[in-house]
């Protein structure tokens, strides 16, 4: 079954990049922009990718009106899967300009403080480590799978349960969280080649084992 799953455009995301895994991953992109198309997509799964700025990203997202479809959608434990800032947008807030996010999880996004040789932004590959092995996101990957990342802030859960993987970049950091069938990735899936491409695969099937 080829599961179709909505991919939200809100004008500052690398869109064709992640639609395109998205289909080499089995799933059936829909690109939506407003309530209404996602309402009417018909999408089992959800994926809001986002880069630049986290205040355009949130802001952009609030204009569209999509912000409470996000919140609704991830209340339902709907297939969602939020991408660098779409991770970062679910948190209370971040110390980029002061920024509100959605509030969907308690926590904050933090710039990186670090010795002078770990360079910021946070840019190219790096491992990862699955603090549960058991989700259905890290179905077929392996401990120590190098992933691409480019970000100078992170999210700091108020939950540690929420961690769903871990990085180290001068000291450990939340690479991916998850809870129910709703994940989030600091990194870039898209830009992570075949083991990316898994990341989109795992997702397009629990997408695709939701009831219609």
């Amino acid at each position: 079954m080829t599961p179709a799953v909505a991919v939200i455009d809100n004008g500052i995301c690398n869109l064709r990049s992640v639609t395109k895994a998205l289909e080499a991953a089995g799933a059936s992109p829909i690109v939506v922009r407003n309530p209404s198309e996602l309402a009417s997509s018909g999408a089992r799964g959800l994926v809001f990718p986002g880069v630049g700025a986290l205040r355009d990203c949130v802001a952009a997202l609030r204009a569209s009106r999509l912000d409470d479809s996000v919140r609704e959608w991830i209340r339902s434990d709907r297939p969602f899967l939020g991408v660098c800032l779409g991770m970062q947008a679910l948190f209370e807030g971040s110390e980029e300009g002061g920024v509100e996010g959605l509030g969907v999880f308690p926590g904050r996004v933090v710039r990186f403080r670090r010795p002078p040789q770990f360079k910021i932004p946070h840019m190219g590959w790096n491992t990862i480590r699955f603090l549960h092995s058991e989700s259905p996101l890290a179905a077929g990957l392996a401990q120590g799978e190098a992933f691409y990342f480019v970000h100078s802030y992170y999210c700091e859960p108020s939950d540690p349960a929420l961690v769903l993987a871990q990085c180290n970049y001068g000291g450990p950091f939340a690479a991916a969280i998850g809870r129910g069938r709703v994940f989030g990735t600091q990194f870039h899936p898209e830009k992570s080649q075949s083991k990316g491409l898994q990341v989109y695969r795992n997702f397009s099937r629990l997408a695709a084992e939701f009831p219609a």
